[in-house]
């Protein structure tokens, strides 16, 4: 049972971080077409959600939103957090579950 969970887990955050990618590629070209924006509200909280390694990946690859500080900043913070987030939860897996 424990397995589904871990499994429906990556898949949600493979699914949230391919989204959070491709809506910063989009909102690039966008950007460069002069068409309709996606929010700064809506690139950072996808971020939030679990997709903040998309969004980083994303900002980088396209050079997109890379000279706004709270892009610059907060995404590796959120990133950050999200990392200690996992490490925690592997740890806390492990020392509770796993005996």
């Amino acid at each position: 049972m424990r397995q589904y969970l871990l499994y429906g887990i990556l898949i949600y955050l493979a699914a949230i971080n391919l989204v959070a990618f491709f809506l910063y590629g989009i909102d690039k070209w966008k950007s460069r077409h002069d068409k309709w924006r996606v929010t700064e509200a809506k690139l950072i909280g996808i971020a939030l959600l679990g997709g903040s390694v998309g969004a980083f990946l994303g900002m980088k690859v396209w050079h997109h939103k890379t000279q706004h500080s709270k892009f610059r900043f907060g995404l590796p913070l959120i990133l950050f957090l999200h990392l200690a987030l996992a490490v925690a939860a592997v740890y806390f897996y492990h020392y509770f579950f796993a005996r």
